[in-house]
């Protein structure tokens, strides 16, 4: 997917003869371009493969230090794929993904080994992300270790992060079955946080906990990300918490994304049919304006990514499609202060 480039700001500055150059903008501490998994296709009782599957088609987009990129969609449209090739636990197909300035798509296993401890990862189900023969000790001291740390100096750092994480540190020597889903998952934030990283990818971190110990994980992980400036590409189907937790939001579908840009922008005024139906059936806290609300029904299913539509994807669901829509393929392009891959996007 192809991002168009933005255009200078030329714009004339009061106070002097001419045009001040325009400030350099930092360099974003994560950059995606084009970006593509595809999986073999299944074989059949011939033996032939069938077409691949094209679980992520072509993404990009950037992330500053510092800042919470939200990455929604139904499931199956390519989110935890993106998040587990942002850590190198898929290698992509194509496409690059470089942070800090180095594209670490390139890198091999021993050149990649210095920089993970820049980028973590947080998994959906705590309990399975957890070794269970391990106590918290090793389970949080492991990236330590791994690092060159001494066995003594890990564990004193892993007591450390289970008191930042709200855990009890005189509980370091007990195993995850010994603890419940809000506190599996606190562990395994302790564990992502070891090595002091710059990025952590949340792979929908809370999905599988009860609503109100969700809002415990959410409340540390925003803690968090202020008191060590991290950054976040927290994946999740849930709009209110991407709402919550975000600065800007991209919304995936069959493996594109559709439309990113500011969160309140986007939460606001969708331009894209797509981002429109997911907002309608967000739950409103109003009783009067949630039954004054358009709800939005796609028809059907999504479309198998082994066999996509021709043109827009989303055409076959969408209530604007027109006949360009069913032979182009729309690219992102800027729009209403946010970038949308639509034909004929807004109201």
């Amino acid at each position: 997917m192809t991002v168009e480039a933005r255009p200078p700001d030329t714009t004339a500055r009061p106070g002097g003869a001419g045009t001040d150059p325009a400030p350099s903008l930092p360099e974003p501490l994560l950059s995606v371009r084009d970006l593509t998994m595809a999986f073999p296709g299944r074989r059949s009782a011939s033996g032939r493969r069938g077409a691949p599957v094209r679980a992520v088609d072509g993404i990009s987009f950037d992330l500053a230090a510092g800042e919470t990129l939200g990455l929604v969609g139904e499931s199956g449209c390519g989110k935890s794929t993106t998040g587990r090739m942002l850590v190198r636990l898929l290698e992509p197909t194509s496409g690059s993904v470089t942070f800090d300035g180095r594209d670490i798509t390139r890198l091999s296993q021993g050149g990649l080994r210095p920089l993970r401890r820049h980028i973590q990862m947080v998994f959906q189900d705590p309990h399975s992300s957890l070794n269970p023969r391990q106590t918290v000790a090793r389970i949080i001291s492991d990236p330590l270790l791994v690092q060159g740390w001494s066995a003594s100096d890990a564990r004193r750092r892993a007591a450390e992060l289970m008191d930042l994480v709200g855990l009890i540190p005189e509980h370091i020597d007990r195993y995850p079955h010994e603890f419940s889903g809000g506190q599996a998952q606190r562990i395994g934030i302790a564990r992502s946080l070891a090595t002091s990283p710059r990025l952590i990818i949340a792979d929908e971190p809370v999905s599988a906990l009860d609503v109100s110990v969700q809002a415990q994980i959410v409340n540390l992980m925003e803690r968090l990300r202020t008191e060590l400036g991290l950054a976040y590409v927290f994946i999740a189907h849930d709009l209110s918490v991407v709402k919550r937790v975000s600065d800007r939001v991209a919304v995936m579908y069959l493996g594109r994304i559709v439309e990113i840009g500011e969160k309140r922008a986007l939460y606001e005024n969708p331009q894209h049919p797509y981002t429109r139906a997911l907002l309608s059936a967000v739950p409103l806290p109003d009783p009067a304006a949630e039954r004054r609300r358009e709800r939005i029904v796609l028809l059907g299913d999504p479309p198998s990514p082994a066999a996509p539509p021709p043109g827009c994807t989303f055409h076959p669901r969408c209530p604007k499609a027109q006949d360009i829509c069913r032979t182009e393929r729309p690219l992102l392009r800027i729009t209403a202060s946010r970038e949308v891959a639509c034909h004929f996007p807004g109201d």
